[in-house]
């Protein structure tokens, strides 16, 4: 099936960090359909053979088995173009039509790798210069808007030139390898739905933590925040993925149909609920794996008067007659104390204790999503290696089962952005998320942002290097529970 992959930003951090790389890794593999072109689109004046130095000059950096070899990285260079662009001229669009229509591929995808704020006029442009045809295939990267009001207008736009199935609204979350696991774990085994319910399940935590600043981002995130880099996209997609019923077959709208109803059962936000069950933080100086690293306000780029959020807890729960009644906890953050990206589902203890069991110990399903890539399973067995007198009552220890996905299947794992490309080349929309999905997404979460947007006090301080701001352990510890670390 030959294409041309057109990417919007082509000079950019984004194109840089992931997509060259997953496209190479997918080249490598033999997974990219063949008769492919990649250009590169951007203000730079480049010509073909300059851009395909910068890559490689990018590609050289890189450490281990990834680093492209020289006839590597010279076969994958070929298929590697550069076309100059201002994104706000329309002759600039008749000279990409040109280009695309000089060679006429089966499928032309075009990957807004760009900010959110340019999405309504390239999309516009684009439809001007003729190539929103049946063969255009559109990326949106997130956040796809500030808001609500920007999502709509976004998707409105989008709406007047494109069918929904030519839009592929990208998080990169849904192409890890853990998640389409969780997805086969639930769907594809009778173990655990017995047990997937209200009935069985204490509560379920999400983690998304890492342990970087925001590098050389902080322009881009003094706009944006952990609200909405992390949690209106990542977090609640994972929370669908945890929460939602069994679809009806395999197709993106079954799938898409499920996800709309757990965001649409999400408890809905009163005064009472945005004091007790969000948590903002902001990093301040502290030291991280040795090292002394500044605060957020002394990041370059960073209002040294910001109040964005670099870290955010929340608590809340699925209306619904499988959920009601169990708390679903997220958090999410920058410095903390490792990188570490997991779902943690913690089952009741048994209605009747005949063994004594450790403090706190009780049986969990760990789902890893970073950095490792698996499934544990928390368990109790008989302790051994002590005699004990007759009668006596007998002591439990808290045994893992663990499943590691690189060991188990001994190959290198396609990674989240390699498989959602190659998914765009195909068609496929099953990992992408749907306009109404994210319009509900945005509903939930703009309540949170108005109360900080009104609340006198800033952020809540917290050291780098630590796991967040007192106040997150203090909010789940109202109802008893705790984060896995402090056990």
């Amino acid at each position: 099936m030959s294409f041309d992959l057109v990417l919007f930003g082509g000079t950019g951090d984004l194109a840089w960090r992931k997509l060259m790389p997953a496209l190479f890794q997918s080249f490598r593999h033999g997974t990219l359909p063949p008769g492919g072109r990649i250009i590169g689109v951007g203000r730079d004046d480049l010509s073909d053979d300059q851009y395909r130095e910068l890559i490689q000059a990018r590609f050289d950096a890189v450490e281990g088995a990834k680093r492209p070899s020289p006839e590597e990285f010279k076969a994958f260079a070929s298929l590697l173009y550069f076309l100059r662009m201002d994104l706000s001229q329309p002759p600039d669009y008749a000279r990409l039509a040109a280009m695309l229509n000089a060679r006429n591929a089966e499928s032309v995808v075009m990957y807004l790798a760009t900010a959110p704020a340019l999405f309504t006029n390239v999309v516009e442009q684009v439809a001007a210069a003729g190539l929103n045809g049946p063969r255009t295939r559109m990326v949106l990267e997130k956040p796809l808007g500030h808001d609500l009001a920007s999502n709509r207008a976004i998707n409105q736009a989008v709406a007047k030139v494109l069918d929904e199935n030519q839009v592929f609204r990208i998080d990169h979350y849904l192409g890890k390898p853990s998640v389409q696991n969780l997805f086969a774990m639930r769907f594809g085994n009778a173990l655990f739905e017995p047990i997937w319910r209200r009935e069985y399940i204490a509560n379920i935590q999400i983690t998304i933590a890492e342990d970087l600043g925001v590098e050389k981002r902080g322009a881009f995130y003094d706009q944006t925040g952990a609200m909405r880099d992390m949690v209106q996209n990542h977090a609640l997609q994972l929370v669908c993925a945890i929460a939602m019923e069994p679809p009806i077959n395999s197709h993106a709208d079954a799938i898409r149909d499920e996800k709309l109803k757990v965001l649409r059962s999400l408890k809905r936000w009163n005064e009472e609920t945005l004091g007790l069950h969000t948590v903002r933080g902001q990093y301040v100086a502290g030291t991280a794996y040795g090292e002394r690293v500044p605060g957020y306000l002394d990041e370059p780029g960073v209002d040294p008067d910001s109040r964005t959020e670099t870290f955010v807890a929340l608590r809340t729960e699925v209306e619904n007659w499988r959920w009601a009644g169990v708390p679903f906890y997220i958090r999410t953050g920058k410095r903390l104390s490792s990188r570490d990206a997991r779902i943690e589902v913690n089952f009741k203890p048994t209605p009747h204790a005949i063994y004594q069991t450790p403090t706190g110990a009780f049986n969990k399903l760990v789902i890893n999503l970073q950095p490792r890539d698996g499934l544990e399973l928390h368990l109790m067995a008989q302790a051994q290696g002590s005699r004990k007198r007759a009668g006596s009552a007998q002591q439990l220890a808290p045994v893992q089962l663990d499943l590691d996905f690189d060991k188990r299947f001994g190959t290198e794992r396609v990674g989240a952005y390699e498989r959602l490309l190659l998914d765009v080349l195909d068609g496929r929309l099953n990992l992408f998320v749907r306009s109404d999905e994210q319009e509900a997404a945005w509903r939930w979460v703009e309540p949170i942002l108005d109360f900080w947007k009104q609340d006198p006090r800033p952020p809540r301080p917290y050291a780098a290097g630590t796991w967040g701001p007192s106040a997150s352990s203090a909010m789940i510890a109202r109802d008893a529970f705790y984060w896995s670390e402090e056990a």
